[in-house]
Parts: structure tokens; C-alpha cells; sequence
């Protein structure tokens, strides 16, 4: 009986910290068409013209924060759910893993999974909420690799688990260690988007960031919507939690250039809250499913460092997903279908 196969990709990571492998790793993302979505020569110069020479060494020098002797955070629990996940789906399945950029490549791991000749291939790109730049942009390559194989397996994708109750659960048992309750302020902070890529989302053209308060209110106009699909998740995860909706703000980080992004943006929230007199502040990153730079670096040390220079005293993240149980237990719910 031929084996079933099932392919992880997460977004990537340079292979050390070095200036070089940080600029390499930048080229590779900030090219793709989906991420940057200008024309190509716009955005070949304001790549590599601009961004990467200039960010390449300041951003070699956070990733060399978060690196450990296990090397890139992001990669070992990637890694890691990826081992757990192949010991809990049994000799019926192989589980590749994939980095969208570098290393181990798409192609690399489609590959291994062809060799093995699977019967299928299940894809799970490791982003609950979908968006082009991310789930749209692993599953685009993917089709553009496997189009050109003689022989094209059954293959299914999974675009979005932004409600998926193991998720959810994993995210509130790591909350519920801080007490929420003595916290002033939850916030969730999410990935940022630039607004025009969450307007081609919407196929009607008639919906996102035109309907009063869109974003939170989650159904069939905008099921597809990375903000839509971000405040569901904030929404659940208080409910979980008996958050009231008062006592929350849903926010977005990592912006990049002078185009209006999605609002409001985390650090502008910061700034609100400790000018109203807020001290201390529990974060949530759900837009990750393993710890990586934008939370151990600029929630840990960048958020907490600009709250304290306001006037607050605490920025404490509630940990990713990882590699708990009972995320590994989601994720083989997900493979087998269930």
C-alpha cells in the first residue's frame, strides 16, 4: 500500500546570522511577486537598490539575538513539529518539511516525497490565517513545481486554520500561566499587511475597507480576508479566555515602506495605552505557530523596551505554539483529515 504524504512549509529563515545569509535570505523573500506586489522593476530596484543592502546588517544583527546553539528558533521547532508529527501519523505517512524561502527548499522536499512515490501529497502551510503573501505564495509555488512533473499526485491544501480548536487551546493553556487577569491590557498582534493587498482579497470589490468595522465581523464576504480571519481568532481566543472585548485591542506589527498598512498598528497602540495610564500588557502573536523574529525580538525586546521608555513596565508574549502536544495533536487531525 502506497504511503500518504504530507508537506509542512513555513515562511523561512536566513541559515546563520551572518550579513550575507541575511541579505540572501531578504533578496529570495522580498522578490516574490506576492509579498512586494508592484511591478517587477519597481520592485527589483527598491530590493535590491535599497532594502537589502541597507536592512541586510541591521537585520543580521537581531537575528543573532534570537539565535541559539540550536541555531534559528523558527527552524528547530519547525523541525521539531515536523519529527513529532511523522511519530504520531505512523509508518503510513512521510512528512517532509519546507521553507518558502531557503532552506530546506519547496522543491527539495517535493522531491523527497515524489522519490517516495505517495499517493498523495497533504499541504499545510504553517500560517492559521491566509494570505496571498504567505498561503497564497507557498501554494502558487508549489503548483508551478509539481505542473511540470510527468506524473502529478493527488494533492490537496489547506489555506487557513485560523479557528482550529487545538491551535486555540495551545494559545490559551500558554495565556492562562500569566493570569490575564493581572494584566491591564491583552493585545493581539498580528503580522502586517499592506491595505491594498487585504482589497484584492475581495473578489466582489465591494466589501473590505468600504463596510463600517468590516474586519470584525466574520462571513461569507470576507472568510478569505487575513484581517478578517485575524480578529475571528482574537474573538475565539477571548472567549476562551472570558476576555471581555473591552479589555482587548487586535493590532498589527512589521510594517514595511511608506504604503498604508493595515491599522492600527502595534506600536501606535503601546503608545495609547500607556498614555492612559496602562502599566502592564500580555501579547499574543497568533499569526505564528512557532516562536521566530517577530516574537522573541520585537515583541520580547523591541515592544517591551518603547513601553517601558512610555511609562509602562511590562510587555510579556505568550508563546507560540511550538512544539506542544497538543499543537502536534492539531496538526495530525489536519493531515488525516479529520
Amino acid at each position: 500500500m502506497r504511503k500518504q504524504g504530507v508537506l509542512l512549509v513555513n515562511l523561512g529563515t536566513p541559515d546563520s546570522p551572518s550579513v550575507s545569509d541575511v541579505r540572501k535570505y531578504l533578496d529570495e523573500f522580498l522578490m516574490d511577486e506576492r509579498v512586494i506586489d508592484i511591478p517587477v522593476i519597481n520592485r527589483t530596484l527598491l530590493v535590491k537598490g535599497i532594502i537589502v543592502p541597507f536592512r541586510g546588517p541591521k537585520s543580521a544583527k537581531v537575528y543573532k539575538e534570537v539565535w541559539s546553539d540550536k541555531g534559528s528558533p523558527l527552524l528547530y521547532y519547525s523541525v521539531r513539529q515536523q519529527e513529532l508529527l511523522q511519530e504520531r501519523l505512523g509508518n503510513d505517512y512521510y512528512v517532509e518539511l519546507a521553507m518558502r524561502y531557503q532552506s530546506p527548499s519547496i522543491e527539495s522536499a517535493l522531491e523527497r516525497l515524489k522519490k517516495k512515490q505517495v499517493s498523495n501529497i497533504k499541504v499545510i502551510p504553517l500560517f492559521p490565517q491566509y494570505a496571498s503573501a504567505s498561503t497564497g505564495s507557498v501554494n502558487q509555488k508549489i503548483m508551478e513545481i509539481v505542473s511540470k512533473w510527468p506524473t502529478i499526485p493527488d494533492i490537496s491544501f489547506i489555506s487557513s486554520f485560523h479557528d482550529n480548536e487545538g491551535m486555540l487551546e495551545v494559545f490559551a493553556q500558554n495565556a492562562r500561566k500569566y493570569d490575564p487577569e493581572n494584566f491591564d491590557h491583552i493585545l493581539f498582534s498580528f503580522h502586517g499587511l499592506p491595505e491594498r493587498q487585504l482589497t484584492k482579497a475581495d473578489d466582489s470589490g465591494k466589501y473590505c475597507l468600504k463596510a463600517p468595522d468590516c474586519c470584525s465581523r466574520f462571513n461569507d464576504a470576507n472568510r478569505m480576508c487575513y484581517s478578517a480571519q485575524s480578529h475571528d481568532t482574537a474573538r475565539l481566543l477571548a472567549e476562551k479566555l472570558n476576555i471581555p472585548k473591552e479589555k482587548y485591542t487586535v493590532c498589527f506589527q512589521s510594517r514595511l515602506g511608506n504604503s498604508p498598512w493595515k491599522k492600527p498598528y502595534t506600536s501606535d497602540v503601546l503608545k495609547d495605552l500607556a498614555a492612559k495610564g496602562a502599566k502592564r500588557l500580555l501579547v499574543f502573536s497568533p499569526a505564528f505557530v512557532a516562536d521566530c523574529l517577530e516574537t522573541l525580538y520585537e515583541i520580547v525586546v523591541e515592544y517591551h523596551e518603547e513601553f517601558r521608555a512610555l511609562g509602562g513596565e511590562k510587555v510579556q508574549l505568550v508563546e507560540s505554539l511550538n512544539d506542544d502536544p497538543k499543537w502536534i495533536e492539531a496538526l495530525e487531525k489536519m493531515a488525516r483529515g479529520n
